[in-house]
């Protein structure tokens, strides 16, 4: 599957903001890691969001509401209702899709409008991605970690369709070695 470079930016964004809720980390007392604007100034910063100027509690609000919606397409396995929910949020940002190149990247689309909020930037740029999966048939690709203890959200970009966990190194293997020490225990019985 070939995906612009600022198509799979704007999904690593999304994954990364919908990892941020609470319920992304299954288990008990999981902790909002958009808590405050620094958080948010934080996420902004390690997601090279550009164009964000000073930021305020409104637009943590914001930036949590446009979280919940994506946190529904990933939910979601019907094409149509994520169809549905990406609508909403891309009209609600007040697209303006242009050109740019900035930063060192080539040209690529921006689909909020100059000056936008830190919400309706994430909302149009990240829905526009979620919406090319859709059009693409790929939105089975947006999955949720399989491992018990972890709710991680992620794109599964794999050849085969055939990636479970958030990340192998950690989800996956973590899950390999517990198996591995249960046949042992098993056949040691």
């Amino acid at each position: 599957m070939l995906i612009p470079h600022d198509t799979r930016m704007a999904l690593d964004t999304v994954v990364g903001l919908v990892n941020t809720a609470p319920e992304a980390d299954a288990g008990e007392g999981a902790a909002d890691r958009l808590a405050d604007i620094g958080a948010l100034y934080d996420f902004v910063r390690s997601h090279n969001v550009s164009g964000v100027g000073d930021l305020s509690q409104r637009d943590l609000r914001a930036v949590r509401e446009v979280r919940a919606r994506f946190t529904e397409v990933f939910a979601t396995p019907d094409a149509r209702a994520a169809a549905d929910l990406i609508n909403q949020l891309v009209a609600a940002a007040g697209t303006t899709p242009q050109l740019t190149n900035h930063d060192g990247y080539d040209w690529h689309v921006h689909y909020f409008a100059p000056g936008a909020s830190v919400a309706d930037h994430l909302a149009a740029d990240c829905g526009m991605a979620l919406a090319f999966m859709v059009v693409a048939g790929e939105q089975d690709r947006l999955r949720r970690c399989e491992a018990p203890d972890c709710g991680h959200a992620f794109v599964d970009l794999s050849r085969n369709r055939s990636r479970r966990y958030c990340d192998s190194r950690t989800c996956g293997n973590r899950l390999h070695v517990a198996a591995y020490r249960a046949r042992r225990k098993e056949a040691a019985g």
